[in-house]
């Protein structure tokens, strides 16, 4: 698995263009698994700490549950007005809660959350950027796993 700042330094370009979309809205999707394996579907805010994508969750919230017990996630960014402008942007891997008093201590002192509450980075294990070339008439899909070169897909 992987940090954002390992993406970053493996596929710049798409890393920048995956930021842009997560950082353009307030609002995104994330995907935990329930106890059962059926999938839950909350919102989420993410931001970029230090090398990390992370994210926080109210004290006990039923994400957060789930993810001490699965730590698979998903967080699809926003998609904004529907243009696809910037594309459309997904990452998934485990979600590795932040336990650590002394990290925990300069994140609150950096962010002031509400407290108590739980905080979380992703250890990526894909990002993915579908965009549509409007001129030619074409899906364009980026993916990026660590380690790998960004695999690029266009559909008609």
């Amino acid at each position: 698995m992987a940090s954002w700042e390992q993406f970053s330094v493996e596929a710049p370009a798409l890393a920048e263009a995956i930021k842009a979309r997560f950082t353009a809205t307030k609002h995104h999707v994330m995907a935990t698994l329930r106890a059962d394996g059926s999938p839950r579907v909350s919102g989420t805010e993410v931001e970029f700490y230090g090398p990390d994508l992370t994210f926080g969750s109210m004290w006990q919230a039923r994400k957060a549950l789930d993810l001490q017990r699965d730590a698979r996630v998903a967080i699809h960014a926003n998609p904004g007005d529907g243009s696809m402008d910037g594309g459309d942007a997904k990452v998934a891997g485990s979600a590795v809660e932040v336990v650590d008093q002394g990290d925990l201590g300069t994140y609150v002192d950096d962010r002031h959350p509400p407290e108590p509450f739980h905080l979380f980075r992703v250890d990526l294990r894909e990002a993915v950027l579908t965009s549509v070339d409007q001129e030619r008439k074409v899906m364009i899909v980026e993916l990026w796993r660590p380690g790998r070169p960004v695999q690029r897909t266009e559909r008609t």
